[in-house]
C-alpha cells in the first residue's frame, strides 16, 4: 500500500543541489511541498521547475519549503539549472535531490512501472508541520502540473488547519468557506462573528475568517 493521507512523511537524508539534506530537519516546523519530475533536460520538466523557482517567494509567504526529486544526479541537476534560468527566467533556488539509487523514489512510490519504468512520474506531496501527508497529486509525464492549483490547495489546507473550516468546489483565497455540520448554529455564531448563510441545515457558508 502506498503513502496515504495522514501518514507520516517518510524521513530521508539525501544529496541535493544545496548539499546533504534531511527532510524533516529541512522542513522544521513549517510546511513542505515534495515533488518529483521524470528527467532533467526535458521540456515539460524545464517549465515546471522554472515556475516553482519563479514562485518560491509565494510558498515562503505560506511558511512552505520546496524540495524536488528525480533519479538524475546532483551534477546533472546543476547543469540543467542553466537551461531553466535561460528559458524560464530563474534557475534552481530550492534543493533538488539526486536520487540515482531510487531510494527516495521508492520510499514515496514515485516510480509507476506501468507509466514509466525507469523514472519518477510527476508526484506532489504537501506535508504539514506535524510531518503528516496532507495532499497527494500524481500526473503523467506528458502533463505539466498547475502550480496555481498547488498553491490554492495549500491555502485551503492551511485555512482548514487553523480555523477548522472546509472549502467548497472551485474555492479560491478570499471566497466564502463552509462551517462543519458538527458545529451548532449557536457555536457557529460565536466562532464566526462575521455571520453565516444557511443554504441547507448541513451547508452553511461564512466569510473567510482570516480576511
Amino acid at each position: 500500500m502506498g503513502i496515504q493521507l495522514g501518514d507520516i512523511a517518510p524521513d530521508f537524508t539525501a544529496e541535493t543541489t544545496e548539499g546533504t539534506l534531511s527532510l524533516h530537519d529541512y522542513l522544521g516546523d513549517g510546511w513542505g511541498v515534495l515533488f518529483s519530475h521524470p528527467a532533467d533536460f526535458t521540456p515539460v520538466c524545464t517549465t515546471e521547475l522554472g515556475d516553482f523557482a519563479n514562485r518560491k517567494d509565494e510558498f515562503a509567504k505560506r511558511n512552505t519549503k520546496l524540495i524536488g526529486v528525480s533519479v538524475d544526479s546532483v551534477e546533472s541537476h546543476r547543469g540543467w539549472s542553466a537551461d531553466i534560468a535561460e528559458t524560464q527566467g530563474t534557475g534552481l533556488n530550492y534543493p533538488l535531490v539526486g536520487d540515482e539509487n531510487r531510494s527516495v523514489a521508492n520510499l514515496y512510490g514515485m516510480i509507476h512501472p506501468n507509466a514509466i519504468e525507469t523514472a519518477t512520474v510527476r508526484t506532489v506531496f504537501i506535508i504539514g508541520p506535524d510531518k503528516k501527508i496532507k495532499l497527494t497529486l500524481t500526473y503523467p509525464a506528458a502533463i505539466g502540473r498547475n502550480v496555481d492549483e498547488i498553491i490554492r490547495a495549500l491555502d485551503a489546507l492551511q485555512l482548514s488547519a487553523q480555523y477548522g473550516v472546509s472549502t467548497p468546489v472551485n474555492w479560491k483565497d478570499g471566497d466564502d468557506v463552509i462551517i462543519s455540520p458538527a458545529i451548532s448554529d449557536t457555536d457557529a455564531k460565536a466562532k464566526f462573528p462575521k455571520g453565516f448563510k444557511t443554504l441547507t441545515p448541513y451547508l452553511r457558508l461564512t466569510p473567510q475568517p482570516n480576511k
